[in-house]
């Protein structure tokens, strides 16, 4: 079993397992942090931003650049629409993905590149929360972006890296930075995705079964168990023992597994999400009483849910109800309906209200009461007439390089008694200001993240007591900001990785399931041969498709065999005698020459070969067939062609030696 790690960034993880010939993608998180090297997207073009003078290198300059990075306060930004960083594409093609299993909405962003144009044929599997809130979430994404498009993009910057400063001379393959994708590819990847619910199974292949169980971090979030008859895998990603407004985790199902994948730990770990939301209503409540505005940069679900109640609580003890609130995106409207109809992925808590009946989230009864308002964008209809100061807005995006809180800063940016509040850990908000820079309107740092902390994973790898654990190797080595954070070294074998890395993980086929119709077992005649002991012989043909092992007939395998006498009865069938007796064994290597040659003896032309990720594959073009060598297996991928494939599994044979 290997794991390959596509991803650098640990809070949007993507990884790749392979086991028993399958490969499945462990989430396909997206890296948005390089957008914070671009300069911002307003909805009206800003006097400021256009006249930041361009940025000329020192040295190796070249004139046809001029234009491409603007400077502003000793930083160094692109013109330019902004870009992504995807998975790690070159360590195994997406199109050899099987399937793909989503944990949280937040970790799903980079499907649309996964599964559109890249010859994906898998399967996708989430709940469906998730499907629906990651729909909210890359549809805001490519609406905040085309809806103030660039003239141009800039490109010849990415061969002058070693003359640029940091942090773009840093920048982690920036030839592979994408533009975003388009609606139709949103579509067209979250099309490919089926619902599950909580604990229900699902065979993959016959490989293993799959169980999503609750991770309690967001709505429908879930960690993940891979199970076969002898072992147990369990990924543990984006996971929280906080009491929130999801469903508690469940710990139970992860206990014991032979290998446990962890993940997704929180971003602020030195601070407490109740003392950092303390805190946020306290800026707010200032910031309203100096007459001032408070502009709160968020995603269109999670934790702007728990804002909304909390807010609104403390602003009206504080004696400040009748400040209005606007929560702006364009898919807001979707994102405040959709939240109130999730009573089976709620707390019981939350639950419990939906059974009064009463709406499980408070901002229902704010949107009927007009004290929470909602619009799609600033200049949407209705906006301009209703919007009165001071108030408190929530918009996207929050790295402010799109979106209407680009249009807030622009607006508010100058007068001291504003303020803006960063709640997402997911930029410094420090990068995220500098293009606005010089800034007079206050700035608060104030991270809610309520996934796992150090303390909290040390304490549940404990209680979870796995075989061997798997970490990314950053969380064994202390925290930058807190010396004293990691992940301790547990009883039991800790393996790491890095992004890059592809490591071999201690599961190997020891055991598997095997089944026999129930013809055969009819036949079977169990004889004592000692105390407590039977045992029985069988006479059959083992028949492995999709994994699973059959024992049939040997009647039944000569009556389905496509190579076998005519039903013209000219011909009897032979006796199951007759066919054990033809019966060869192979064994060996297959010798890639000596195949190719058998191959072009057997008519089989136009053959090329392909090494990629250590593996061998020959490609027969005229058949639309693929030869893939493994370690120990060898697969004809060649659809529904069954004749083909049997005339390229005689020709296999012959390069075996046999008894």
């Amino acid at each position: 079993m290997r794991l390959y790690c596509l991803s650098g960034d640990l809070a949007k993880p993507c990884y790749i397992i392979t086991f028993k010939g399958l490969r499945i993608m462990l989430d396909c998180g997206l890296t948005e942090q390089t957008v914070l090297n671009f300069l911002p997207l307003p909805f009206v073009q800003s006097l400021k931003l256009s006249n930041l003078p361009n940025f000329v290198p020192s040295r190796d300059h070249d004139p046809q650049m001029d234009g491409e990075l603007k400077e502003c306060c000793g930083r160094v930004f692109i013109d330019s629409t902004p870009e992504f960083n995807l998975p790690m594409d070159k360590m195994l093609d997406f199109s050899e993905v099987d399937v793909i299993l989503i944990s949280n909405y937040l970790n799903m962003l980079a499907l649309p590149y996964i599964t559109e144009n890249t010859g994906f044929k898998g399967k996708v599997y989430a709940t469906e929360p998730t499907l629906q809130i990651g729909r909210f979430f890359l549809e805001e994404l490519v609406d905040y972006i085309e809806v103030s498009p660039k003239a141009c993009t800039a490109r010849l910057w990415k061969d002058k890296l070693h003359v640029l400063p940091s942090p773009l001379s840093e920048a982690f393959r920036a030839k592979k930075w994408r533009t975003i994708f388009s609606l139709k590819d949103v579509q067209g990847s979250l099309s490919k995705v089926t619902i599950m619910g909580y604990d229900e199974k699902l065979d993959i292949l016959g490989a293993f079964i799959a169980t999503p169980v609750s991770s309690g971090y967001c709505l429908g979030s879930s960690n993940w168990v891979l199970s076969t008859a002898h072992e147990k895998i369990c990924y543990v990603s984006g996971s929280s023992t906080l009491t929130t407004h999801p469903r508690p985790i469940n710990q139970s199902a992860l206990k014991h597994a032979d290998v446990l994948i962890m993940t997704g730990l929180t971003q602020a770990p030195t601070v407490n999400p109740d003392t950092k939301l303390g805190e946020l209503c306290m800026n707010v409540a200032l910031t309203i009483r100096n007459n001032g505005s408070a502009l709160i940069p968020c995603y269109p679900s999670g934790v702007v849910y728990d804002l909304f109640e909390c807010l609104t609580q403390n602003l009206e003890n504080a004696g400040l109800n009748n400040v209005p609130m606007f929560f702006i995106s364009p898919v807001a409207d979707s994102s405040l309906a959709y939240s109130n109809i999730l009573a089976e992925w709620l707390s019981s808590a939350k639950q419990n209200k939906v059974y009064l009946p009463d709406d499980p989230f408070p901002h229902a009864f704010y949107l009927r009461n007009s004290k929470l308002k909602h619009y799609n964008h600033v200049f949407s209809e209705g906006f301009s007439k209703d919007f009165r100061q001071p108030c408190v807005v929530f918009c996207g995006h929050p790295s402010l390089r799109f979106g209407d809180a680009v249009h807030f800063i622009e607006m508010w940016g100058n007068n001291p008694n504003n303020s803006i509040i960063f709640t997402e850990p997911d930029f410094p908000y420090l990068q995220v200001l500098a293009p606005f820079q010089p800034l007079a309107m206050k700035a608060f740092y104030c991270p809610i993240d309520t996934s796992l902390n150090y303390q909290q994973a040390n304490k549940l790898i404990k209680e979870l007591k796995p075989n061997v654990l798997v970490i990314p190797e950053a969380y064994t080595k202390p925290h930058p900001s807190a010396p004293n954070l990691f992940i301790e070294q547990p009883d039991k074998k800790i393996i790491t990785f890095k992004c890059g890395e592809i490591i071999r993980l201690p599961l190997k086929r020891k055991l598997d399931r095997i089944y026999i119709t129930s013809e055969l077992a009819q036949k079977i005649s169990p004889r004592e041969v000692t105390s407590g002991v039977t045992l029985s012989t069988l006479t059959g043909v083992l028949q492995v498709k999709d994994k699973v092992h059959c024992i049939q007939p040997c009647a039944d395998f000569v009556k389905d065999d496509p190579t076998g006498s005519s039903s013209s009865g000219t011909a009897p069938a032979p006796s199951k005698e007759e066919v054990l007796k033809n019966v060869k064994y192979e064994y060996g290597t297959i010798d890639v020459d000596v195949l190719m040659k058998r191959l072009a003896q057997d008519g089989f032309t136009n053959i090329k070969m392909d090494r990629t990720g250590g593996f061998l594959s020959l490609q027969l073009v005229d058949e639309d067939t693929t030869i893939k060598f493994e370690e120990n297996e060898t697969h004809i991928i060649c659809g529904d062609k069954p004749i083909t494939r049997l005339k390229l599994r005689d020709t296999l044979l012959k390069c075996l030696q046999s008894f």
